[in-house]
């Protein structure tokens, strides 16, 4: 399971601004990281969205206002987030968190552009429930 490489810097300060809805993350190797919610949420590594393999994802859309209601702790290598959208499965692993942070350009960038393709919005439908696209 990710999250278990003993390799990995571990979190030092794990700080949410609400406001602005951004996550800051500093590693024991002293980089740090700023996420926004939005970009947690849509690549949250649930089932829900994640899939159960590759070629199973399911394309987040109207996420760009989300936010993280809480942070729960899951024993000495992951954190789980509750979102505003009711979305709250998926463990954040140290693994994942650090992969992400350190890629997190190009990993936006691939989401962008899958958006572009489904003709799909970041902006939240507020007349109907926002819909997910299969990434098949």
């Amino acid at each position: 399971m990710a999250g278990l490489t003993k390799e990995t810097p571990h979190p030092t300060e794990i700080k949410l601004h609400q406001k602005s809805r951004i996550l800051d993350i500093s590693f024991s190797d002293g980089k740090t990281f700023q996420f926004s919610c939005e970009f947690l949420r849509v690549h949250s590594p649930s089932a829900e969205v994640s899939g159960h393999g590759p070629g199973q994802e399911v394309l987040q859309t109207g996420k760009k206002m989300v936010n993280i209601l809480k942070i729960e702790p899951v024993g000495n290598y992951a954190i789980q987030l509750n979102f505003t959208d009711g979305h709250n499965t998926g463990l954040y692993s140290w693994d994942l968190l650090y992969n992400y942070g350190l890629n997190q350009d190009k990993i936006w960038h691939r989401y962008l552009q899958r958006m572009e393709e489904f003709g799909a919005s970041r902006e939240p439908d507020t007349r109907t429930q926002t819909t997910n696209h299969s990434c098949k």
